[in-house]
């Protein structure tokens, strides 16, 4: 068997989409072009880097579509979750990951399969032949994504992401910052200490958004427009939003206690939370941003208890592009003008790891069912992944595509169940039932067992 499948990018989707293929019997070249070839946020090389969080967000697959979407994942054998358990951190019931040793037991995990080779050449051009998938997240290189608006017709759309800064554990005051997770979440105690919390009174988070708002921010290049996806806001555009937008978003103070003055409450907390295993590194979540260094050094020095804070990496911002895919996808993630081409993860239109991974995994398994000659069934669309895929090649409206992350506003009702808060918990838990019944059919049914 000479053909192969390749892939374009390293990232979450295309390392997922390679084990997958591969673990089905496919041969496949993954086509990375870090790190001969950079990016603004990419630090190094390996194969599904992290350079946004270090979070996979929730993992409660009961009452939640994001761990929904990691249950479905580990029972179709995906590395990228296989690896994150592997490397977890503590975070109070999410599912944060120590990001550089995941990376690398990503990489090493591909580099060990027989079956993958990867490529350090850089793709600039659709290929019109062959079987590919591409993968190359929201840093597309100018090269390749000039190719792909050529081909589809249209101005690729585009968006801004801002990366959250992280701090030196050893550099916060612990006399003024206390750990705990939001409502004590966790089963252990470690993780319902899994956060480091700054309180902030009136008074301070007045003068916090007065500096916020007064701030150097970095400026856009020319023909560029600030169109943010609403999950990955920089903190000064919420602050602009509202004064009080912060305080009911990543600073809200609910469920949490100072335990240096519990009688009194906070009128608005920060929150930390560990990025690396040894508990050395802190990311401030939420507060992706697009200050420049200095001004961002200054403003966030003025977060009670990070007077002295000493930052591993600042926050930043970079370019997003994404397709418009319910006009330029078929339901399998192939491009209707090329369709020897998939595409996944980012690029199609969702957000977040947990949902580019997911892309990453149907769109392997639909390329390699093909690739075999084999009659792959048609994913659900009452699970996450299919869910999610529905949206993006067709139930969403394609004059206002923007990203979407997975929620359970993309599922279809369930016959019978009330509406209303009182029987959202009921609702939810039928969602992910009717889920994983489908998707454990769907996964036994396939031609090459999963």
């Amino acid at each position: 068997m000479t053909q192969k499948l390749h892939i374009v990018g390293g990232g979450m989707a295309g390392s997922e989409a390679a084990w997958q293929a591969a673990q089905l019997g496919v041969p496949v070249v993954i086509h990375e072009m870090r790190p001969k070839v950079g990016t603004f946020a990419h630090r190094t090389g390996n194969m599904a880097e992290m350079v946004c969080s270090n979070s996979f967000r929730s993992d409660d697959h009961e009452q939640n579509a994001v761990g929904l979407l990691h249950w479905e994942m580990k029972q179709a054998g995906g590395l990228v979750m296989r690896q994150a358990y592997a490397h977890r951190l503590p975070a109070g019931g999410a599912l944060a990951v120590d990001r550089d040793p995941f990376a690398e037991s990503v990489t090493q995990a591909l580099k060990d399969h027989p079956l993958i080779e990867i490529s350090g050449e850089e793709i600039t051009e659709l290929p019109a032949d062959g079987h590919w998938i591409i993968a190359t997240g929201p840093l597309t290189s100018d090269a390749l994504g000039k190719a792909i608006a050529a081909e589809t017709g249209a101005e690729s759309l585009a968006f801004f992401d801002a990366i959250a800064p992280i701090v030196h554990a050893d550099s916060i005051n612990m006399d003024v910052a206390w750990l705990q997770s939001r409502y004590d979440k966790g089963e252990t105690e470690e993780e319902q200490k899994a956060y480091v919390n700054c309180p902030m009174t009136k008074d301070q988070y007045e003068a916090f958004i007065d500096a916020l708002l007064a701030s150097d921010t970095a400026e856009f290049h020319e023909g560029e427009t600030a169109g943010y996806f609403d999950g990955c806001l920089p903190i000064e555009v919420m602050a602009e939003r509202g004064r009080e937008t912060l305080r009911h978003g990543p600073m809200k103070p609910i469920g949490l206690t100072n335990a240096h003055k519990p009688e009194e409450k906070a009128y608005a907390v920060v929150q930390l939370r560990r990025d690396n295993a040894l508990g050395t590194l802190l990311n401030i979540v939420g507060f992706q941003t697009k200050m420049k260094y200095g001004a961002q050094v200054d403003v966030f020095r003025k977060i009670p208890g990070l007077e002295n804070a000493r930052f591993a990496r600042l926050g930043g911002i970079h370019r997003n592009t994404f397709l418009n895919s319910p006009t330029l996808l078929d339901n399998q993630m192939r491009l209707r003008s090329r369709p020897n081409i998939r595409f996944a993860g980012q690029v199609t239109g969702v957000e977040g790891y947990v949902e580019s991974t997911a892309m990453g995994l149907a769109a392997g398994r639909m390329a390699a069912a093909e690739f075999l000659g084999h009659s792959l069934p048609v994913i659900p669309q009452d699970t996450a992944h299919g869910a999610l895929i529905h949206h993006i090649t067709g139930g969403a409206e394609a004059k206002t595509f923007q990203p979407m992350n997975v929620n359970f506003g993309l599922f279809r009702p369930v016959d019978g169940l009330k509406g209303g808060r009182r029987g959202r918990k009921d609702r939810y838990k039928a969602y992910t039932d009717r889920a994983k019944d489908d998707w454990s059919e769907w996964l036994a049914a396939q031609e090459v067992p999963a």
